[in-house]
């Protein structure tokens, strides 16, 4: 085996195994969102998967999901905890909040020997971004030539409520920056965000390209994440903000791109993204599997149940 390895962030899953929306099935027969990611990965062409999660979430995570897909895709388990951190640095006293998306991906280096992709396990991305992230990793690549799904901002909104997504800058077909933004909402011919609570609103036309966290990068980009959150422990925001900070993966491609350090390819993809963000999203993307299932484009049981 040595195809490109897909890594989840499944830690926050661990606490939602009392009913919480984001581990709601999305089918008739039992499947959350994680499902279809792990599903669209194997048709690409993945063979590994590595699941971040909580170390003490292991046996429910398993029961849950992991054991409908260990036949068909070689599972590893990578943990997150708050305590993994380098030597010389303390867990800031009261805090319980992991470290962030950047953290997590970290946390699996255990099992990286080769390209990789990332991704949430509570967002829907659609096979199309599987296809293609794929087929970037398993092409020749120099250390530091990186990739990011780039998703049209119209196709990544709930009518429900405002959402967070990072906001992309290209030349080209070539990333050159991205902004988050934490409160974007639907408008006519595109999208508009917030930075005020409300009062003003900055337009975003539509087909503006958008991060929904699902990155491929080189081996390389490890060593990255872990320099990067030495300088994260060190830094400012950390210090002001010791409680809640996070170390987010999109910091970590960016400060690359910055140093000249790798570059990040946008891949972009007409897929619409479906996630419960809130819990009357639920009956859209029930809504939308079950049409894809009548469209022919997944079977009823995913896993041959």
């Amino acid at each position: 085996m040595a195809g490109p390895i897909l890594v989840i962030m499944a830690a926050g899953l661990g606490s939602r195994f009392g009913g919480n929306k984001q581990i709601t099935p999305v089918d008739d027969q039992g499947h959350i969102i994680i499902d279809y990611s792990i599903f669209d990965a194997v048709r690409a062409g993945f063979e590994r998967v590595v699941c971040v999660i909580r170390p003490q979430d292991e046996e429910a995570f398993h029961s849950a999901i992991g054991a409908r897909i260990a036949s068909r895709v070689d599972l590893k388990y990578a943990y997150q905890t708050i305590d993994m951190i380098p030597a010389g640095f303390t867990v800031p006293e009261g805090r319980v909040k992991p470290w962030g998306t950047g953290h997590a991906a970290m946390c699996a280096d255990k099992w990286i020997d080769r390209p990789f992709a990332v991704l949430n396990a509570d967002d829907y991305y659609g096979r199309e971004a599987f296809e293609r992230m794929y087929a970037f990793l398993s092409a020749p690549h120099n250390a530091g030539e990186n990739a990011m799904v780039g998703y049209k901002v119209e196709n990544t909104l709930t009518e429900n409520g405002s959402v967070s997504r990072g906001v992309c800058v290209r030349e080209g077909d070539m990333l050159t920056g991205v902004t988050e933004r934490t409160s974007i909402v639907p408008r006519e011919g595109g999208a508009a965000f917030t930075e005020d609570g409300g009062e003003t609103y900055t337009f975003i036309p539509a087909g503006t390209i958008v991060s929904m966290n699902f990155w491929g990068f080189q081996p390389d980009a490890v060593g990255y994440m872990r320099s990067y959150f030495v300088d994260f422990l060190r830094g400012e925001a950390l210090k002001a903000n010791p409680l809640k900070a996070e170390y987010y993966l999109p910091s970590i491609p960016n400060r690359m791109m910055e140093e000249g350090k790798g570059s990040v390819r946008v891949l972009p993809t007409d897929e619409k993204w479906y996630g419960v963000t809130y819990r009357e999203d639920l009956p859209k993307v029930k809504e939308a599997i079950a049409r894809m299932k009548a469209e022919g484009k997944y079977p009823e049981q995913l896993w041959g149940e």
